[in-house]
């Protein structure tokens, strides 16, 4: 446990967040009836601080079953191997493939000095696939923009969406890295501004205290962020995020 360790958060009943501190991702642990899903595992260094706040929570890892990248960065992915012997992972059909085959330029490994053993999925998801924890439904939606590998996550019964780097609080988008489109991202926030979302949970910063018009906002900043790139106005990686702090 560090010292800037925050406690877990219930954000809904059964809904749990595990924060965490730069450079690392938020974790999410929704607690089925019967499996346990955790979304993203943050960064590999970060893993005593996610084993403790599970702990917080009242599991350990062995109890989780399954572990939902939802792209393939490695502050996403780092901490899959401690996950690897004991439940199942997955993340959308591209982020796997880059995941799997090493590809750290698009992962970011290859500015980090991290352990890639044992981050690959077991499972390959597909758009449109769904989750069914009887007491929570999840459907895996292809958000592409940040990352061609990007997905987020929404639980249809009580509208809420689990948005990884695509999207945060106050409709801000991520950057795009390599392998990302500003014109996936448009298309991307379109699909999204047509679900009914009442809790929005972004991978870092704050949760959206108004996520209707956080996404609707958001479909705006990617149309804004298409004619720079076509003007010649690039955004790239190295464009700092105008996100809310963690």
């Amino acid at each position: 446990m560090t010292d800037q360790r925050k406690e877990p958060l219930e954000v809904c009943p059964g809904v749990f967040q595990i924060p965490a501190q730069r450079p690392s991702c938020h974790v999410y642990l929704i607690v089925g009836t019967y499996k346990i899903v955790m979304l993203d595992s943050g960064i590999d260094s970060s893993f005593g601080d996610l084993r403790d706040g599970l702990s917080d929570i009242g599991f350990t890892p062995a109890d989780v079953d399954l572990v939902v990248n939802t792209h393939e960065h490695f502050d996403h992915i780092g901490g899959n191997k401690y996950f690897f012997r004991t439940a199942i992972i997955a993340a959308g059909r591209l982020a796997a493939a880059k995941i799997t085959e090493k590809d750290a330029y698009v992962t970011m490994y290859s500015s980090f000095s991290a352990d890639y053993r044992y981050t690959k999925p077991h499972l390959w998801f597909e758009n449109g696939a769904f989750i069914d924890l009887e007491n929570a439904k999840l459907e895996v939606i292809d958000t592409p923009g940040h990352t061609s590998g990007c997905i987020c996550v929404y639980e249809e019964y009580n509208k809420l969406l689990f948005s990884g780097d695509t999207v945060f609080a106050h409709g801000t988008l991520s950057a795009i890295a390599p392998s990302g489109s500003a014109g996936d991202y448009v298309h991307s926030m379109d699909v999204l501004n047509t679900k009914k979302i009442e809790r929005l949970f972004p991978g870092h910063g704050s949760l959206s205290q108004t996520p209707s018009e956080d996404i609707e906002r958001a479909s705006k900043n990617a149309r804004t962020r298409l004619q720079e790139v076509k003007t010649g106005d690039t955004w790239s990686e190295s464009t700092p995020l105008d996100e809310p702090g963690q």
